[in-house]
């Protein structure tokens, strides 16, 4: 299989190419040439599987330049007990995503079993072992740069460390997180591992990550490589957590599910959106998101007007008014347009919005109308709600959830359909946000003992301004 530019202007390349890159050259994303498509009979024999055989039966169709005995060797790897070791008591560790049923057609998909708490585990553990097996076929070297604004930082530190070849450099805004986001990252002092604290927001942060990415010769001298959800192994491997979750809330194949995804950057509801284009039956994609509220405006006017300004708030994991990986979903609303693509994101690019209702689509009427066909709807939450949801579905049903996974929960019963099971996709455990819990409930969260004291642990960071020659001066002298 080949991947191509949602731009255009790049060469297609195999997956493992498009393993190390990120952006592609001409400042686009790489998505598949085609969304292979499962077969009835074929999601019918999925439904039995363990967690390792679903990922290998659906990153199989993505990923054809990896020897098939290697990429299960690299699956079985990753998802294993060990590894995801926080799965509650009562429950098989080697289920890795348990489905938590708050009641009947209600569920939390539980995907932050990893050892940062957080559902960007999911991938982030395979793209380290994937990261590995590339270099160590190549004898290369990968100089990671990320951005994060709570949850990503982590898991691909968590997930690079000690891996040969491999350096990372994260930035992350100097406020927003979380005390426990912060010493989660802050607190490791592997040499490989870099954390760069920018004076600014998160938005800044990643468009410094974009910038050197798109100096191309930058990029490939000291070669630039991304974790972010611009990757798109990171999405490929999001997706498998989909098919895990319908079987578990189906009976049959006969039947439909609707997903709640607690959203920023757009790149785990893009996941499912890519499950679905696989042939999963999907009813609703619902796109779930805080006070930065850019994308839930999309979804009910049709205008993309990223905000100068980001908001903190509760949820911080979600404050975001750039959804990088919206581009890969415009690119298929627009019928895989490339020019059009083009036209849209250099207006965005410019400091300017776009509106769908003003470009007509393929067959008729305009993009906007077409968002439709795609089962995508959308709210918003506030920091009153959240808490309210907090609390509620700690009474009602003895659950306790972070503020991310309850702002998926209050947008989600909003869309939620009689006779269709509703799935809310779990962001990360409660211990990682106390204040949130503390104020909705009264209570501290419970953190796994290994964890107690991790914010008194020495600190290893380096900060500056929000300046991207600063940042590559940093690259330069730590790169290697």
């Amino acid at each position: 299989m080949n991947y191509l530019s949602t731009r255009g202007l790049a060469p297609q390349l195999r997956f493992s190419d498009i393993l190390l890159g990120g952006l592609a050259d001409d400042g686009g994303l790489y998505v598949p040439e085609a969304y292979p498509r499962f077969t009835a009979a074929e999601l019918e024999a999925m439904r039995a599987m363990n967690y390792r055989e679903l990922a290998f039966a659906v990153l199989s169709r993505l990923v054809d330049d990896i020897p098939a005995d290697d990429l299960r060797a690299l699956i079985d790897k990753t998802y294993t007990a060990d590894v995801y070791r926080y799965v509650g008591r009562g429950e098989n560790a080697a289920d890795i995503t348990p489905l938590k049923t708050l009641e009947p057609g209600l569920h939390v998909l539980a995907l932050s079993n990893g050892p940062t708490l957080a559902f960007k585990d999911m991938a982030m553990q395979l793209l380290g072992n994937l990261f590995e097996y590339v270099l160590g076929k190549t004898g290369g070297e990968l100089n990671i740069v990320g951005a994060t604004s709570g949850d990503t930082g982590s898991a691909a530190e968590y997930a690079m460390r000690g891996k040969k070849g491999v350096r990372v450099f994260m930035l992350s805004p100097e406020h927003g997180m979380t005390r426990f986001q912060q010493a989660q990252m802050y607190a490791l002092r592997d040499d490989n591992i870099h954390n760069l604290v920018i004076r600014g927001v998160f938005d800044q942060c990643q468009d410094m990550v974009k910038a050197v990415a798109n100096d191309l010769p930058f990029k490939a001298k000291y070669h630039i490589g991304a974790v972010n959800s611009i990757n798109w192994a990171r999405v490929a491997a999001q997706s498998v957590y989909y098919f895990k979750a319908y079987f578990a809330a189906t009976h049959s194949n006969t039947q439909s599910v609707s997903f709640s995804v607690p959203s920023g950057n757009f790149g785990n509801v893009y996941a499912g959106h890519v499950a679905r284009q696989m042939g999963l039956p999907i009813n609703k994609l619902i796109v779930a998101t805080n006070e930065n509220d850019v994308l839930d405006e999309f979804f009910k006017t049709g205008v993309y007007r990223p905000r100068p300004e980001t908001k903190h708030t509760s949820s911080p994991s979600m404050d975001i008014s750039k959804a990088s990986n919206f581009e890969r979903f415009v690119f298929d609303l627009s019928g895989r347009d490339v020019a059009k693509v083009r036209d849209l994101w250099r207006a965005v690019e410019s400091g300017g919005s776009f509106d769908l209702k003003t470009h007509a689509a393929p067959g008729g009427g305009s993009l906007f109308e077409r968002i439709a066909d795609f089962g995508m709807v959308s709210g918003s939450s506030n920091h009153a709600n959240r808490i309210d949801t907090i609390r509620t579905v700690y009474e009602v049903y003895g659950t306790m959830i972070d503020p991310h996974t309850a702002d998926g929960l209050k947008v989600g019963l909003e869309h939620r359909e009689p006779g269709v099971p509703l799935v809310c996709m779990e962001t990360a455990q409660p211990a990682k946000f106390e204040d949130a819990i503390r104020e909705a409930l009264g209570i501290d969260p419970v953190r796994p003992a290994e964890l107690a004291d991790l914010e008194t642990q020495p600190q290893k960071k380096h900060v500056m301004d929000a300046d991207v020659d600063a940042v590559k001066r940093f690259l330069v002298e730590h790169a290697g």
